[in-house]
């Protein structure tokens, strides 16, 4: 089982910059693909960035160039770099994990969101 907790959520004025954390518990995290999702109020959930075991990532359209995922194995913790925040990336953001080493299909783990709100 793994758990995912998400930190450094909040308010932000448009243009400015926010790094989320999430730890991960288990023993899992080095072999397993992790990313971010976003869920905006009356949209659906959607794929900000993902990165696999071994450092490649992806990012969701939206946010190339001003968004960035790294992960530090050592610390079992990903984290989510967004500069230049927009007041349409307002969401709920959450961590998630892959059974595999890949960001294939559904992730299996999700943590329970963190809040980024970007106001103008």
């Amino acid at each position: 089982q793994v758990q995912l907790v998400e930190s450094g959520g909040g308010l932000v004025q448009a243009g400015g910059s926010l790094r989320l954390s999430c730890a991960a518990s288990g023993s899992m995290f080095r072999n397993n693909a992790m990313g971010w999702y976003r869920q905006a109020p009356g949209k659906e959930r959607e794929l900000v960035a993902a990165i696999t075991n071994t450092g490649n990532t992806n990012y969701a359209d939206s946010v190339k160039g001003r968004t960035f995922i790294s992960r530090d194995n050592a610390k079992n913790t990903v984290y989510l770099q967004m500069i230049s925040l927009k007041p349409e990336d307002t969401a709920v953001y959450y961590c998630n994990a892959w059974y595999g080493s890949n960001y294939i299909g559904v992730p299996r783990y999700w943590g329970q969101g963190t809040q980024v709100i970007v106001y103008s």
